[in-house]
């Protein structure tokens, strides 16, 4: 999967945990793994919960601060 393709995909999670967050392509069916390793507040199953679906932003195409 190229990196344009990642940001038009929708994803299901599948699995949380406080360093990573699994997450399954609902058109492509690719598994996808982020890892959340070194900040200081964890990812958490309140905040993305299994099953939920979630959409990637680019972070490059987004306006400059």
């Amino acid at each position: 999967m190229d990196q344009t393709t990642i940001f038009n995909e929708k994803y299901r999670v599948i699995a949380v945990d406080d360093q990573s967050l699994i997450l399954r392509g609902i058109h492509s069916g690719e598994l996808l793994t982020i890892n959340h390793f070194g900040s200081e507040v964890p990812l958490s199953q309140e905040q993305f919960v299994v099953g939920q679906l979630v959409a990637l932003n680019d972070p490059s195409g987004g306006p400059v601060n």
